[in-house]
């Protein structure tokens, strides 16, 4: 064992990311790796982190985000880096900053990407751009559909064409061959629910050459939300890859319970074929203003309104009542923009979050000032309120959900794990004091009992502020492969 570090977590009780039972031990770090862990009270070292009473943990793993441009435009990150995030996952919900045309102004949801100069025609351009960005968190890109489409059709309003299905394709290969970790769909948005299944088979077809992921924003999370599963489970074996379903939910008061069907049919499918999903810990979730009155059949607090700045932080049935107008008139008015929905129920949530292999997302918008609180809360929450106090699993199986699993299922090398060799990828929090402290009336405060967060060995939050430190990387599919 070595017998000089440049960083000791010391005193700490080490929760190692695999579902292994905790234990007391130090951690030595040597540049960017964890070179040893257990007691070395006796040997040198540069620097000393105090740990004593807490937990040491891998870095949170988000797997589901809208970080693609946050990530450049917002170098602190600190909505992920002070809930112990350090490694995100963008593009997905087939939304991506790469590739995408040129045009100024993209039809929802694909004008979430707000920044028109931090979209880019290729997505190796846009690889190239975050290897010269100063990032604090590592970023595992995916490429979107939707965004496959915008560059490929000059109407999103159907079925794409042979020509365009080769052209999405090409533009698909590209991705992969650049470092794309697979590709993400929004079958729901009005940019890809007029694509049907073969579309998205025949697009899919280079992911099987070169083992990439198939992550779904399914067609429908409400009524048909079997028939959305059977489609998305089709897809993952005709092109034989690993399937991960997006943000797993279920919609609308009147199909509340009706996880006592999906969990056991996802747990089937994966007897039989790769099958992963997420989740967030809210009963709320959050996307562009709809007009859909199913959308509408409940409370919806609008987020941002590119046409009503005002209204943001408004609940939708005040302001149709100050107008006089129906909610989706109200909501037509609104567009484009961004809202939260209260369609989803808390004990749903609680089953999908319980199910042995649901990893954890976020699925948070930036780039707002009144986001959904799932950006800056979701991982304290799951410790917090749904481990600690709830009980739903122990700690190894809440920090697995977001360290180990989420690894594995991506297939990242020496990530997602605090063992000796992989990257110093670490979070230190108090597991008496861990909290959400972001609500829906104040969504961007920090949690609390986050104590210190290090990316590749470098510290990059303490004392409740972000160190200046940027040593965040990118992270491809053929790097991964081939470590």
């Amino acid at each position: 064992m070595l017998n000089h570090f440049d960083i000791v977590i010391s005193g700490g009780t080490v929760v190692d990311g695999s579902r292994a039972m905790r234990f007391d031990g130090d951690v030595g770090i040597v540049g960017d790796r964890v070179v040893a862990i257990g007691d070395l009270s006796s040997a040198r070292r540069k620097n000393t982190i105090d740990a004593s009473h807490r937990i040491v943990a891998p870095g949170f793993i988000d797997v589901h985000t809208h970080d693609d441009q946050a990530v450049i435009a917002d170098p602190a990150m600190t909505a992920k880096v002070s809930q112990g995030v350090t490694t995100v996952v963008t593009g997905n919900c087939g939304i991506s900053a790469a590739p995408l045309p040129e045009a100024e102004v993209l039809p929802m949801p694909l004008s979430l990407l707000g920044r028109s100069d931090l979209r880019f025609r290729t997505f190796r351009d846009y690889l190239d751009h975050l290897r010269d960005a100063t990032l604090s968190v590592n970023v595992i890109p995916l490429v979107g559909h939707s965004s496959l489409r915008a560059c490929t059709m000059d109407d999103l309003n159907r079925a794409a064409s042979d020509a365009e299905i080769a052209s999405m394709r090409d533009l698909l290969s590209d991705a992969l061959d650049a470092g794309a970790f697979g590709l993400s769909t929004g079958l729901a948005y009005p940019t890809a629910i007029n694509a049907p299944t073969v579309e998205v088979i025949e697009v899919g077809r280079p992911l099987t050459k070169f083992g990439g992921l198939y992550v779904s924003h399914m067609r429908n999370e409400s009524d048909n939300v079997m028939d959305s599963l059977s489609e998305t489970f089709e897809i993952g074996r005709e092109l034989g890859v690993s399937v991960v379903v997006s943000h797993h939910k279920i919609g609308n008061p009147r199909n509340f319970g009706a996880t006592s069907r999906t969990l056991p049919y996802i747990a089937s499918a994966m007897e039989k074929q790769s099958v992963c999903l997420d989740c967030y810990p809210y009963d709320a979730g959050s996307t562009m203003i709809s007009t859909d009155p199913d959308m509408l059949d409940g409370r919806v607090l609008i987020i941002s309104s590119e046409t009503h700045p005002e209204c943001a932080g408004r609940n939708l049935e005040d302001i149709a009542n100050d107008w006089s107008v129906s909610k989706v008139e109200a909501a037509r008015r609104l567009q484009p923009g961004s809202a939260i929905y209260f369609l989803l129920s808390e004990s749903d949530m609680q089953d999908i979050l319980r199910f042995p292999y649901t990893m954890v997302g976020s699925d948070g918008l930036p780039g707002t000032e009144r986001p959904h609180p799932r950006l800056w809360g979701t991982f304290p929450r799951v410790l917090g309120r749904y481990c600690r106090d709830l009980g739903l699993f122990p700690l190894e199986t809440a920090v697995w959900k977001m360290t180990g699993l989420t690894a594995k299922n991506f297939g990242l090398v020496d990530r997602g794990v605090l063992k000796e060799g992989c990257f110093a990828d670490i979070v230190v929090f108090d597991y008496e004091t861990i909290n959400d402290q972001a609500d829906y009336q104040n969504p961007t405060l920090n949690s609390s009992g986050i104590d210190l967060v290090m990316a590749n060995g470098d510290v990059i939050w303490e004392n409740n502020r972000h160190t200046g430190c940027h040593p965040g990387r990118v992270l491809t599919r053929a790097a991964e492969a081939g470590a």
